[in-house]
């Protein structure tokens, strides 16, 4: 059995299916992987570092702007496209796959194409509850769709019906211990506990309203607080060691660069504060915690707001928009959360309620089931 996966561009695109080729190649010892992406993403290095074979084509997407620079770039995608498309021939009759898979990202485009004109069987995920446009033209043309939410189904028009599978989440979160990581943290089991994070590299606008929440916080002590200001947001560490801070701490709050034991801190937390990434979406409601979603307006199709709203429209979360983040309006909203047990209790379980956890297992049951 031969199957080639198609993504690259953005963690959220790759680590969801490096995750599903691991399960399967751990359950089907004759299966042959091989996955496609670009040279100059990070798939060039996550792959190769997960352990599975990896080809490049030269692909990129076209910016939506009629600047000299953009025309430019644009031409040259033009360019790119029709070369990728016979790179992406030459691969996949070399390698005769079974079954093409794509999650995504501009390479997975004429990779896909290419297997549907070869008569290969094919198939997509979508990781956000607002499609990309690869995906949305996809879906037209290959055999199988599946979704992490079902909100985005009705923003496409695919070939066949389309299939909610949830979007894989690691396993240490899904093990993860309440009363074991509150422990291993120092949280008293009757204080709440708030986690605040921006993603890897942070977020300024989310830093910048946290600031004086979190001065407020060590000095009055009302609840604990862990927030990470990212590997972008040194700036902000060293205000904090400014305003007394001692090794990363002072009185009940934590403030550190980069959150390397997340299962151990959001199974601890009551309340998770965040950006609104289809990975981080799908963790808070597989350990099913309460969330108030910061999503980044910079992403494309603006589609981190309408993953948002798939936890609002089910009463499983809230969301402040970015243009609307102040202090205050952050303060009010952890404070109104906080003092209302039952409001949180019901929140939590109504996230807990959209989690699929073996989504893993769902899609490479799809994957493999074309591959016959």
């Amino acid at each position: 059995m031969k199957i080639l996966f198609a993504t690259g561009g953005t963690a959220g695109h790759i680590n969801p299916a490096l995750a599903v080729a691991s399960y399967i190649r751990e359950t089907n010892k004759d299966a042959q992987i091989l996955f496609i992406g670009t040279e100059d993403h990070m798939e060039a290095r996550l792959v190769p570092a997960a352990g599975f074979e990896f080809k490049t084509i030269e692909i990129s997407g076209f910016r939506r702007s009629f600047s000299p620079s953009a025309i430019k770039h644009n031409i040259k995608t033009v360019s790119r496209l029709i070369k990728s498309s016979g790179e992406s021939k030459k691969i996949i009759r070399e390698f005769q796959p079974d079954v093409v898979v794509g999650f995504g990202g501009y390479v997975s485009g004429p990779v896909l194409q290419t297997a549907v004109k070869l008569g290969i069987p094919t198939c997509i995920h979508e990781q956000n509850a607002f499609p990309g446009i690869t995906n949305k033209t996809l879906a037209k043309e290959v055999d199988r769709v599946m979704l992490t939410v079902e909100d985005a189904a009705k923003h496409l028009d695919p070939k066949n019906e389309v299939t909610v599978t949830g979007l894989p989440v690691r396993g240490e979160l899904l093990k993860a211990d309440r009363e074991m990581a509150r422990a291993e943290l120092g949280i008293p089991d009757n204080a709440k506990l708030v986690l605040s994070f921006g993603g890897s590299l942070g977020a300024a606008p989310l830093n910048e309203a946290m600031y004086s929440i979190l001065l407020d916080s060590a000095e009055n002590g009302k609840y604990y607080h862990i927030h990470s200001v990212g590997t972008n947001g040194s700036e902000y560490l060293e205000k904090f060691n400014a305003e007394g801070f001692v090794n990363e701490k002072k009185g009940t709050v934590e403030v550190r660069q980069y959150i390397d034991n997340m299962d151990v801190c959001m199974a601890a937390a009551d309340l998770v504060i965040g950006r609104a990434g289809a990975s981080s979406l799908s963790e808070i409601e597989a350990m099913g915690k309460a969330s108030i979603l910061i999503p980044s307006p910079y992403v494309a199709e603006n589609h981190q707001y309408h993953n948002a709203m798939a936890l609002v429209n089910r009463n499983a979360g809230f969301v402040i928009e970015e243009k609307n983040l102040t202090s205050q309006s952050l303060k009010e909203k952890i404070d109104e959360l906080l003092s209302d047990d039952n409001k949180l209790k019901t929140i939590e379980h109504n996230a807990k309620s959209m989690a699929i956890v073996n989504a893993r297992e769902r899609i490479a049951e799809i994957i493999l089931s074309l591959s016959k």
